[in-house]
């Protein structure tokens, strides 16, 4: 092996041994073998580039270029748009959302994550740029010292987090020990490497060794032996001193005191302020829709089952958080909602939920059907009794109880309320509505001025509800969106209000926003719509089915839901209906999730479908699936195609070089020209092996190619019989022209002899990776200085041409 060669795999080498620094931060070390494939992909790209050879930045180049189609094509498809399903979807398109949900995967998760395909993504895409620099600095480049740098960034950013994440450090041992080993390793290899350049310049290694740093009888140097000790002794010192100074015990190597020591950290005797919509626009855009929770329920009204997390009641003017509460234990049997009066008390009907959730469902808060009268679940949960949550306790240092595949029973209220008692409820309890009315002192006028005009004429705060929602679903024209930024401040509420378009975050908070601007008691609920019920009759919730709708309090009813988000799929409450009787009501049935909406019973077409109706997600999602173009889980025609030619060409990329040199051979010999016969014969030798000398004679060029090729008769006639062609072409008196006769066969008898004398991996590197190609380098060279000297001619004839003034 070359020395450049060895510099290669140990630089590769160093990457993935730093890379392990990673594995604590995921649950799964399955995205290793991958990184290994592509960085191993990358660096044989470099390796034959450099053979070729080619620039330093065309080589760079070809690696990113290669890197890139290997992730897209690995990871391409994962993230299936519903906006088309070409090429471009799956390796751009579909790529791009796949590396922003990683980002949102990364945001979401606590440490060690879900091996998701985006944070897979993420942990591969980032050892192939580190690799990328390793590579290029230390065997591009050839400074292996300053290869350090990109290993040192990528394990103290993993050293960072892990170390943040997990109290114990003895990982952190391992990964420093590979890391180091790795780094040392790629510095002994350019020692190596440098000591057999000097040895083959001064004579000092024996013929036939790669490196002069060994001896006859393969034993290192003293060169190398002393590298090796210098390099061991700094190893060793590097994990020695940081575990005997106090100063330093807790640095990478040391569990260290990290984030969550201290008061004030967790969960201790109040919730802090949260955000959990962090994750959810990332949630309802995934293509990955993956199923987080499933349950069994023996509800009779499955659309009205929403799972619920928490509720955001606190509005600062710039965003919608869960306000500080104290925490207690979890009751065997939680009171009675706040608010609901024995009237509606006695008419709802307790119904029970066993839900599981998935092992990539990591939050801590935990989802339920509201309200919840008793949760039977293990582990350590603590509960918020205005919220009605239940919340992991805080488990040990930086670790917390939470959702991630548990199973537990909900004990819950189906509250039926009528129009009738929300119309007649009395105001609100004065302490609730103080809470619960509150705006910020930024709020735009626009915001009040919209409420007070769609609310005109109503004379209770039923009606004004009933009014606010409609104007979203209904009257108002908005639009669902979810790719509209997820701002959730006043100023994004006034430009929501303007814009029209959003997804369920705006209309909850605008709807809140707006019904405490008229003295209704609001706050925001975040959860999951029902999800959908399998022929097994379990009901599966996915990602796309996250969701957030506004809660409003009406004394005697209590919290109650209203949907102002006109998306389909998405079933209004009874309550909430317009008085007017409905041509199609809507069954008790599961709300589906917006990817895959199930038929309803009775399914209404566009003609006999009140647009009303249309807009509230009551007609079925017979309309939606008629946009979503071809749908099914196959892959269209057009798709194959577009795959099948991507693979095509990227099988043609090694078969460049070889269609060169055939186009190239054939116009040569073509042309009937003598000196172009030979100058073919000259590099097919070169791809041979044999590297052309311009100083010796034709016929001595031809004696060593003979002789270095080791052809057979019938071959080196061949090649005396060109190179005496030759020779009459050069020193012939003037005007006797040789025949050209059989030099086109000759040519090719001598090559075929040639490539018959060589190994089959010389034989396939003459075929498909020839050495003459360094000719178009060589010709781009030529071309780049004679246009360099003409530019330079052309501006020094400019400036004789221009007459100098004040001259003498």
């Amino acid at each position: 092996m070359s020395g450049r060669a060895r510099l290669t795999v140990f630089a590769a080498l160093a990457t993935l041994f730093t890379a392990w620094s990673l594995n604590p931060l995921v649950e799964s070390g399955g995205w290793m073998p991958q990184a290994a494939l592509l960085l191993a992909l990358q660096s044989a790209v470099g390796a034959g580039a450099r053979r070729v050879p080619l620039a330093r930045t065309l080589t760079v180049a070809a690696q990113v270029l290669v890197s890139l189609v290997a992730l897209m094509l690995l990871f391409g498809g994962k993230m299936q748009s519903a906006e088309g399903d070409g090429l471009l979807d799956y390796l751009v398109t579909d790529f791009g959302a796949l590396f922003r949900q990683g980002v949102a995967d990364v945001n979401e998760f606590s440490m060690p994550a879900p091996l998701t395909d985006g944070i897979r993504l993420l942990l591969v895409s980032g050892v192939l740029l580190i690799g990328l620099l390793v590579d290029l600095l230390a065997v591009t480049v050839r400074t292996a010292a300053a290869a350090g740098l990109p290993l040192l960034a990528l394990y103290s950013v993993a050293a960072g987090l892990s170390g943040a994440a997990a109290g114990s450090g003895g990982a952190s041992w391992v990964s420093f020990l590979l890391a180091g080993c790795g780094y040392l390793l790629l510095l002994l290899a350019e020692g190596r490497d440098r000591l057999a350049q000097w040895g083959r310049v001064f004579g000092a290694a024996p013929r036939g060794k790669v490196a002069a740093g060994y001896s006859g009888g393969g034993q290192a140097l003293a060169p190398v032996r002393t590298g090796r000790r210098i390099g061991a002794v700094a190893l060793g010192l590097a994990l020695a001193v940081p575990a005997v100074l106090p100063s330093l015990g807790s640095g990478v190597l040391g569990p260290g005191a990290g984030p969550g020591e201290g008061e004030g950290n967790g969960l201790g005797p109040s919730i802090q302020a949260v955000n959990p919509l962090v994750s959810l626009q990332s949630s309802l855009n995934t293509q990955d829709n993956r199923v987080v929770l499933r349950y069994r329920t023996d509800s009779p009204k499955l659309s009205e089952q929403y799972l619920r997390i928490l509720a955001l009641d606190e509005f600062n003017g710039i965003k919608w958080e869960a306000s500080g509460r104290a925490l207690t234990d979890v009751p065997k049997r939680m009171p009675n909602p706040p608010g609901v009066s024995d009237g509606v008390l006695n008419g709802a009907a307790e119904v029970q939920t066993f839900i599981s959730s998935a092992q990539t469902y990591a939050q801590r808060y935990l989802p339920m059907p509201y309200p919840a009268m008793g949760v039977d679940i293990t582990g350590k949960w603590r509960f918020e009794p205005a919220g009605r949550t239940l919340v992991g306790d805080q488990l040990g240092k930086d670790k917390f109880q939470n959702a991630q595949g548990v199973q537990y029973t909900v004990r819950s209220l189906l509250l039926n309320p009528t129009a009738e008692q929300l119309r007649s409820a009395p105001a609100a309890n004065p302490e609730i509505a103080a809470e619960y009315t509150k705006v910020p002192d930024n709020l735009p006028a626009v915001v009040v001025q919209t409420a007070r005009e769609v609310t005109r004429g109503t004379k209770d705060d039923y009606s004004a509800a009933v009014k606010l929602q409609d104007y979203f679903a209904v009257s108002g024209g908005f639009r669902y969106d979810t790719k509209v930024s997820s701002g959730t401040g006043s100023q994004a509420i006034a430009k929501f209000l303007a814009d029209k378009e959003g997804f369920c975050v705006h209309f909850a908070f605008s709807m809140a926003s707006m019904a405490r601007t008229l003295g209704i008691p609001a706050r925001v609920a975040v959860g999951f719509t029902p999800g959908v019920k399998q022929t097994d009759g379990v009901v599966n919730v996915s990602m796309k089915d996250a969701h957030a709708w506004p809660e409003l309090y009406f004394e005697g009813v209590g919290w109650t839901r209203f949907e102002p988000t006109p998306r389909s799929g998405i079933t209004v409450p009874d309550y909430s209906r317009p008085a007017t009787p409905q041509t199609q009501p809507s069954a008790p049935t599961a709300a589906p999730s917006a990817s895959a909406a199930q038929p309803s019973a009775g399914p209404s077409t566009a003609d006999d479908c009140p647009p009303d109706q249309k807009k509230l997600g009551e007609c079925g999602p017979a309309a939606a699936q008629r946009n979503t173009g071809a749908g099914g889980d196959g892959l269209s025609a057009a798709t194959v195609l577009a795959w099948t030619a991507a693979g095509i060409l990227l099988l043609a990329l090694p078969l460049l070089p070889f269609l060169w040199r055939g186009r190239l051979r054939a116009r040569r010999l073509g042309s009937r020209q003598v000196l172009a016969a030979w100058r073919e014969l000259g590099d097919a030798a070169w791809d041979a092996g044999i590297l052309p000398d311009e100083a010796l004679s034709p016929r001595g060029a031809a004696d060593r190619v003979v002789s270095l090729g080791r052809l057979d008769p019938a071959a080196a006639d061949a090649v005396r019989r060109v190179a005496g062609a030759v020779e009459r072409e050069l020193y012939a008196p003037p005007g006797a022209e040789p025949p050209y006769g059989e030099l086109a066969q000759d040519v090719l008898l001598a090559r075929a002899g040639l490539l018959d004398g060589v190994s089959r991996r010389a034989r396939l590197r003459a075929l498909f990776f020839p050495r003459s190609a360094a000719r178009l380098g060589w010709a781009a060279s030529a071309r780049r200085s004679a246009l360099t000297d003409r530019a330079a001619a052309a501006t020094a004839r400019l400036r004789t041409r221009i007459p100098l003034r004040g001259r003498g």
